[in-house]
């Protein structure tokens, strides 16, 4: 068994910063040595460090004393002075604890530098941005088209009619999903640390398999080892199994079975992955898929803007993970993302 020693070690080598302060003074009892890396403590900054990590401890105290335990823990998003004076972005969790021996309230929490959290957030806007656009030009174009088809059309035959009906309702779904996928807002909310959103690994799978089925029977689902739930944007990694399937449905022959696998990864994590015995990708364009707006060989006679991949891997390095593909030995590829969830 751990002995109190051994967790003060364990908290004094954290990259993250640990602390302690007592509720009825504001006084700080401890603060691990990342603070002095992360913002230049002192001692005789420790009144506005403490003033920092407290947020609204006086209407949290109101609340725990009245048996509202819902405020004991908490997590918010703030920004603290940094060694140079340049405010840092920071995550601070804190909790509620009595002291073991007293009873006396502490609150005990942990200090987040999220710097890279923040960039990262602010370039998948700048991605969503450009994205919405690259779909709004092109489909903005076909609206006012059909619209004015539909609108000169009064003497077409009905097939005519259905056609230009079916158009229009295409345009208006894709413009939804940009809405309800694609918003800078969306595109930033997807990989964010202890975000409610969860789902079941495997139901996922299925989730996908069972559309994609819909334009081919033979669509199969291996799952072994994986966790029961996983921390992630559930739309987002969905859109990303549909972009992987939709390309292995497009550049396959109707009879070629596809297959999604979840498991344990050796390295570590979990690996999803869709499967096709279909051509290979010519190694020269192995490394090109995930470029923005690239198109390959096999893409001559399908539709499509070379952004489905990209916006794809995208997705998946927000989460912490990764998106690669590979040839199998004698036909067919395999699309493989990892990411960093325990199994």
């Amino acid at each position: 068994m751990l002995s109190a020693e051994h967790y003060r070690q364990i908290l004094d080598h954290s990259s993250d910063v640990h602390w302690m302060l007592d509720c009825d003074s504001g006084q700080l009892l401890y603060v691990s040595p990342a603070a002095e890396k992360l913002f230049g403590y002192m001692p005789e900054r420790a009144q506005q460090v403490a003033a920092d990590l407290m947020g609204e401890l006086p209407q949290r105290l109101e609340a725990y004393s009245s048996g509202d335990t819902t405020r004991r823990h908490t997590v918010r998003d703030a920004e603290m002075a940094g060694r140079d004076g340049v405010m840092i972005p920071v995550e601070i969790e804190s909790t509620l604890v009595p002291d073991v021996d007293s009873g006396v309230l502490r609150l005990v929490g942990t200090v987040r530098d999220i710097r890279d959290r923040v960039e990262r957030e602010k370039q998948q806007k700048k991605f969503a941005s450009m994205v919405s656009h690259e779909f709004r030009t092109p489909l903005s174009t076909i609206d006012g088209a059909i619209q004015r088809l539909e609108m000169t059309s009064a003497n077409a035959d009905e097939n005519t009619k259905k056609r230009y009906r079916k158009i229009q309702t295409s345009v208006d779904r894709l413009l939804e999903l940009i809405n309800e996928y694609l918003s800078p807002e969306r595109m930033a909310s997807i990989g964010r640390k202890r975000q409610a959103d969860e789902v079941s690994p495997e139901a996922l799978l299925e989730t996908a398999a069972e559309a994609a089925r819909q334009r081919r029977s033979e669509i199969t689902v291996r799952a072994e080892g994986l966790p029961q739930w996983m921390r992630c944007d559930p739309q987002g990694m969905r859109l990303c199994l549909d972009i992987l399937l939709d390309n292995a449905l497009k550049y396959t022959n109707d009879n070629v079975a596809i297959e999604l696998q979840g498991r344990k990864a050796s390295e570590g994590g979990v690996e999803l992955l869709v499967i096709d015995r279909g051509a290979h990708v010519p190694d020269d364009e192995l490394g090109k898929l995930f470029d923005k707006g690239y198109r390959g060989k096999a893409a001559a006679g399908h539709a499509g803007s070379g952004l489905g991949l990209y916006m794809a891997r995208n997705v998946i390095e927000v989460h912490g993970g990764t998106l690669s593909v590979e040839n199998l030995p004698e036909s067919g590829k395999k699309f493989r993302i990892w990411l960093p969830i325990a199994a």
